[in-house]
């Protein structure tokens, strides 16, 4: 058992080295053309093709018995691609012409086509010396029946699935992201989904002998939805994608070789899950890992920016504001007034504002007193702009209260994009030298009424 191991591993043996071939050019090629499929909202497409081309091997395979022909994997291929082809197109047909909902469309195709297979296979198993074992290993995959020829087959498609990939990348790009744009500018968005239908059946068909025409569609869309978790630029999705499928195929196929009775096509599959799951929670861009650190340096954002914004707001409630930047730091304000004021506790203003000492915008004093900082006046006068800026919007066209144009400001500001910070101030200059806009309600500390102290004072 372990010399056995050892040899699959090291690629000792011949079949291994042919297998592995074959099955990691057809990773590859499936992860490339998954990513189009998945960005196209059609991953099913490849299911009901997949499941689409078992009446033309079935066909193909009843062909041959009754002619007293002997089994051709090529011509078994052929009917695969001429069935899986007409599966393709009647969805296309009736999403297009009669206007089925894609599912619906989806849904007849798969079972209708299956079921004809079925039934050709319930046929070829009652005639005389109808042997259906070889169409066994196109339902599950038998990988290990590869040969050469099957390899450069394998190869042949694949790399022609590349080609054509490499030629039509930009208007696939087009047709996956807005094909309505693509339509009004003339493009052939019918002939362009054809083509996409082409490709997924050229990976189905290169896919059936690997992992059988049931788990073909995971090594479609897996590798595809797994490397979406790692960027949105399509150039880095389309070879993560690439580089998922191939490594999933080469693990799986060494993981069957190295120990007896491991389906090949299922192990490859558990593979590919596998890699999902660790994009699914360490995914770079969407993984959910880094969604929670994202989230929190949002959240811990947005408190900065609440505890900047009360602490400016509270001096220039004073007079202790104006608009020239300041050479010293500011006056000085309570932790108490600042926690009365955003309705926070005063272990929470503590907190933010130790954070802001850290980075150099508040100094904390002695007795719970926070200043502003030069540069603190710089940041604090920027949010209190950007805020004012959302209340007056909201005011002036969406009719809403006082109270309802500064919840929809806090929700809003901390994602203000610049341009859309110039359309509203109307101008397209420096915010950092533009006026802070009057407050759009008066500026009464809580617990207190105009022209009382807010417990601060000049430094």
């Amino acid at each position: 058992m372990n010399d056995w191991w050892w040899r699959a591993i090291t690629l000792s043996d011949y079949n291994t080295r042919v297998v592995l071939c074959g099955t990691i050019l057809l990773g590859i090629a499936a992860g490339l053309t998954g990513v189009y499929l998945l960005l196209r909202k059609r991953a099913l497409l490849g299911d009901a093709i997949s499941h689409a081309t078992l009446p033309g091997v079935a066909t193909i395979f009843l062909w041959s018995i009754m002619a007293g022909y002997p089994k051709s994997l090529s011509l078994l291929l052929l009917g695969a691609a001429v069935s899986g082809s007409l599966g393709g197109l009647s969805v296309l047909a009736l999403r297009h012409w009669v206007r089925v909902r894609e599912d619906a469309a989806l849904g007849i195709v798969l079972s209708v086509f299956f079921g004809a297979g079925v039934a050709l296979i319930g046929i070829v198993l009652r005639l005389p010396g109808g042997n259906a074992a070889g169409l066994e290993s196109f339902i599950y995959g038998k990988t290990a029946s590869m040969t050469l020829a099957d390899v450069w087959l394998s190869g042949g498609l694949a790399l022609g699935v590349w080609l054509v990939i490499a030629l039509f990348s930009k208007e696939f790009t087009l047709l996956c992201f807005d094909a309505q744009l693509a339509a009004s500018q003339g493009w052939p968005v019918v002939s362009l989904d054809l083509l996409l239908v082409a490709l997924v059946v050229t990976v189905t068909i290169v896919g059936l002998q690997a992992v059988g025409l049931i788990l073909v569609i995971a090594l479609l869309i897996v590798p595809a939805a797994a490397a979406r978790f790692w960027s949105h630029k399509l150039r880095w999705i389309l070879s993560a994608s690439a580089i998922i499928g191939g490594a999933s195929a080469a693990i799986g196929t060494l993981a069957s070789a190295s120990f007896e009775k491991l389906p090949s096509g299922a192990s490859i599959v558990l593979v590919a899950c596998g890699f999902f799951m660790i994009s699914f929670v360490f995914g770079r861009e969407r993984g959910c890992w880094w969604m929670l650190l994202h989230t929190a340096r949002l959240k811990r954002q947005q408190q900065q920016h609440h505890l900047l914004r009360t602490l400016y707001e509270l001096l220039e409630a004073t007079g202790q504001i104006d608009d020239t930047p300041p050479n010293r730091p500011s006056g000085l304000v309570s932790a108490m007034a600042v926690a009365n004021q955003r309705v926070w506790n005063q272990r929470e203003v503590q907190r933010v504002a130790r954070q802001l000492q850290q980075l150099g915008l508040v100094a904390v004093r002695p007795n719970s007193y926070l200043q502003l900082t030069p540069r603190g006046w710089v940041i604090a006068r920027r949010v209190v702009r950007e805020h004012r800026l959302l209340e007056l919007y909201f005011l002036n066209n969406l009719a809403g209260s006082e109270g309802d144009a500064d919840r929809g400001a806090d929700y809003l500001e901390h994602s203000l994009a610049p341009e859309l910070l110039w359309e509203l101030d109307g101008r397209f200059r420096d915010s950092d030298s533009d006026p802070v806009p009057a407050s759009p309600h008066p500026l009464h500390p809580r617990g207190t009424v105009p022209g009382t102290s807010i417990d601060s004072e000049k430094s």
